[in-house]
């Protein structure tokens, strides 16, 4: 008996001594930083990544200095399961439980980017591959993916003209894949929608024949003039033009469908390629699609055009400034006066 109580005894004293070293080991952990002269860290959550995963990859890259004992205080409160997928601002110097709570209960880290108004697809594309958001070829899939065009109600062969221009604040992960392009075109198509629906008339999404032509002619007339007060009044030049059975004859349409190769320099050729199905130099009526990604401004022009009797219109000024004519006689001596007006700009400078 003596000598099963003093085993029992000494289990005791073990276990008060384990205990004890088991809190003094928990205490340390929870108040010891990392480093004492914390430094900040971008690190990012994968989507469904298991908790062990990610704790190991924040003692890796010294953000916590023990990850199994990370992951019981994660367990302890129950926030194992409730990880956010993202890029977290996190800091070396933090404590555990800071670390554990930003990355359940904090923001992500989102990265700032503006899509200029103008741009076709395969720009937009090459701009978010640049700033790390997605994969040229991955975005490039995606908006030509029939479920996704399906899905976001999108009467085109691709997404183009309805990858709104606007800044944007998106998420980023170190390896982009198909779904974050997928997220990327999606946020912009939604926002497309978002924005114009206060421009349909009687605030009513329009039918499909109805909403291509508005938009094929607001990307012609994004294209054609930066100047915001002319945009009514080019809308009005192509109506009018429509309305006649001319050609359109839009310098834009024709390099948008000589693709991403165009070299800058539109040549007769060019106009003369019947092949080309966004000619509208040698093809009636408006181009299959969308040529560019367009602002409401446009949107609204094409809508409303302005009521008038233009037929014709040529750039005077490199500002982007244009003469407009009612007929070719006078529409040929804008032309004049416009080249005259660019070689004195040559010449002076």
């Amino acid at each position: 008996m003596k000598i099963l109580l003093r085993l029992l005894g000494l289990l005791l004293l073990l276990a008060l001594a384990g205990g004890g070293w088991l809190a003094y080991e928990a205490h340390t952990f929870l108040n010891t930083p990392a480093q004492s002269e914390g430094q900040e860290v971008f690190f990012d959550v994968p989507p469904g990544a298991r908790f062990a995963q990610v704790a190991a990859g924040l003692e890796q890259k010294g953000i916590i200095t023990d990850a199994r004992r990370f992951t019981l205080l994660a367990r302890y409160k129950e926030w194992d399961s409730r990880l956010q997928a993202g890029r977290f601002a996190l800091n070396s110097g933090w404590l555990p439980e800071k670390v554990l709570d930003t990355l359940v209960n904090g923001r992500p880290v989102l990265f700032r980017i503006t899509i200029p108004e103008g741009l076709t697809w395969w720009q937009t594309g090459k701009l978010l591959e640049e700033a790390g958001l997605v994969r040229f070829d991955d975005f490039r899939q995606v908006v030509m993916d029939p479920a996704f065009l399906r899905h976001y109600g999108i009467p085109f062969a691709t997404a183009e003209g309805f990858l709104m221009p606007d800044t944007y604040l998106l998420k980023k992960a170190d390896e982009p894949d198909m779904a974050q392009a997928r997220s990327v075109a999606g946020r912009m198509v939604d926002n497309f929608w978002r924005k114009a629906a206060p421009v349909w008339p009687d605030g009513k999404k329009p039918a499909v024949d109805q909403l291509k032509t508005w938009v094929i002619l607001a990307s012609v007339v994004e294209k054609e003039t930066g100047v915001e007060a002319e945009r009514p009044r080019v809308a009005g030049v192509y109506q009018n033009r429509l309305a006649r059975n001319m050609i359109l004859q839009a310098d834009p349409t024709v390099i948008y469908g000589l693709g991403p190769a165009f070299d800058g320099n539109l040549r007769r050729s060019h106009l003369d390629d019947p092949n080309n199905l966004y000619n509208t130099y040698q093809r009636p009526g408006l181009p299959p699609g969308p040529i560019c990604s367009f602002g409401m401004t446009a949107l609204k022009a094409a809508i409303e055009p302005e009521k008038h009797n233009f037929l014709y219109f040529v750039a005077i000024t490199d500002g982007g400034e244009h003469a407009f004519s009612t007929n070719l006689a006078d529409h040929n001596k804008a032309v004049r006066q416009y080249l005259q007006n660019r070689r004195k700009a040559q010449q002076s400078r």
